[in-house]
């Protein structure tokens, strides 16, 4: 085919399905409609298949399309189409980053999980090395929110001795647990 054809004889035989029209076109606007697609991603190959998406879509609908200016046609279906394929792009990688940060915060989750029931194990075991008053005193005072007055009512002790068995058992629980102090 030649280059006397215009765009309307072009679209005309287009639309009965003259594969030489169609040729004639791509081969005058491929260029042209690679230029704004790479313009807009940046890349040689998603530019490429863009505008082979453009043509494949003119084909495909070559019945259905009333082309009046076939350049603009092309054009801002060109424009759309990148725009789509952009918009998928950021769409995919803010799911990508979703996912991302969903299994870090999963690992860290369990990881927390299982720092959490080895601390509360090694605190288990460390109370056990206390004497059994001292380690009732802590438990009163530490897990039951008492009050080192009404621990000493209630055991029938005088506040010395009660804050004499909590310091007894904070320095040993601060020993015993001291692997998993850290300086954050």
């Amino acid at each position: 085919m030649n280059n006397f054809f215009t765009d309307e004889q072009l679209v005309d035989l287009l639309q009965k399905g003259d594969q030489k029209a169609f040729g004639e076109i791509y081969n005058r606007y491929w260029y042209k409609l690679f230029g704004v697609a790479y313009h807009q991603t940046g890349t040689k190959e998603e530019a490429e298949e863009l505008v082979h998406d453009v043509f494949e879509s003119l084909w495909n609908k070559r019945e259905q399309n009333s082309i009046r200016h076939l350049s603009s046609y092309l054009v801002v279906s060109m424009k759309n189409l990148t725009i789509n394929y952009i918009k998928s792009q950021i769409t995919q990688r803010k799911y990508q980053e979703y996912l991302i940060f969903h299994e870090i915060q999963q690992s860290n989750s369990t990881d927390e999980i299982v720092r959490f029931e080895d601390l509360a194990t090694a605190v288990e075991e460390a109370m056990k090395k206390l004497p059994e008053k001292t380690c009732e005193v802590f438990k009163m005072s530490r897990f039951e929110n008492q009050s080192v007055k009404d621990i000493a009512r209630q055991l029938n002790l005088s506040e010395k001795g009660v804050e004499y068995h909590i310091t007894q058992s904070l320095k040993v629980l601060k020993e015993q647990l001291k692997v998993y102090h850290t300086d954050n």
